[in-house]
């Protein structure tokens, strides 16, 4: 059922577009930044005055970019659609009377998703990796506290980024599972993941309520760029990692909730 759940994710055109789409925006980062010469020193995105120096530095640009609005779109898009999107098509009753259960079957969409935002952030990682290799050279890799980096070591370090960045999507990805639960409506199920998501960034900008940023699940959405200090720095990565737990379980268990006792009508 696990097997069979993500090859049929992996091979929707919708899918695949969208990995494409996010691959392809740190590549075009890359192209820019080749035509234009780059940023100066200290403007624009974090680690984008370093592409011309190091093409790995593609990678991790392309994720500081797609981090706020891409990868949550993409992620909104799929976890929305968990559910709903079988409602809407008519196919959650005949998956239904699988012996498998409601439980497992929502286990099975859940473990969907979380693979998705780990290859959406993959797919970001190696679209810098390799556009970055073939604009600008290679070499040992200089981190944010000034130390430099073996090119082998960077480039695990960039790959782990693209893990942690993937990782602290779960949160969203468990709010999306939820909310497909509530509805057969995979639009209106992935328009308000989108919103849930803006909502909490929203927030998390307002000094006002400075008080509950540390609650929300966009809080340390940046915190991957302290992998590239030297020594690494696991405060904030670890937290996020701690808050995306606490999201999961929560909407873990009201999406449990909710789709244990629906009345599945299609």
């Amino acid at each position: 059922m696990w097997r069979a759940e993500l090859a049929t994710q992996f091979r929707r055109r919708r899918v695949k577009a969208l990995l494409v789409v996010l691959a392809a925006i740190p590549a075009l980062l890359a192209v820019a930044v080749k035509l234009s010469g780059g940023p100066e020193a200290g403007n624009g995105p974090t680690f984008l005055d370093q592409v011309t120096h190091n093409g790995v530095f593609a990678a991790l640009a392309g994720l500081t970019v797609t981090v706020p609005f891409f990868l949550p779109l993409t992620i909104s898009v799929v976890s929305g659609d968990t559910v709903a999107g079988e409602g809407s098509l008519g196919t959650l009753r005949y998956l239904l009377a699988r012996p498998a259960g409601r439980s497992r079957l929502l286990l099975v969409k859940a473990g969907t998703a979380a693979v998705f935002c780990i290859a959406a952030a993959l797919a970001v990682a190696i679209g810098g990796v390799i556009m970055g290799a073939i604009l600008f050279p290679l070499g040992r890799v200089t981190t944010l506290s000034g130390t430099t980096l073996s090119l082998a070591e960077g480039m695990l370090r960039t790959f782990l980024a693209a893990l942690v960045v993937g990782s602290s999507m779960f949160g969203l990805a468990a709010v999306g599972l939820f909310i497909s639960t509530l509805t057969d409506v995979p639009v209106g199920a992935m328009a308000a993941t989108v919103a849930f998501a803006i909502l909490s960034a929203v927030l998390d900008s307002v000094p006002q309520v400075h008080s509950i940023h540390p609650w929300l699940f966009t809080h340390y959405w940046f915190a991957f760029s302290d992998l590239m200090r030297s020594p690494v720095t696991w405060h904030d990565i670890s937290k996020g990692m701690l808050l995306q737990v606490g999201y999961v379980a929560v909407f873990g268990a009201a999406a449990w909730a909710r789709f244990t006792t629906k009345d599945v009508l299609a």
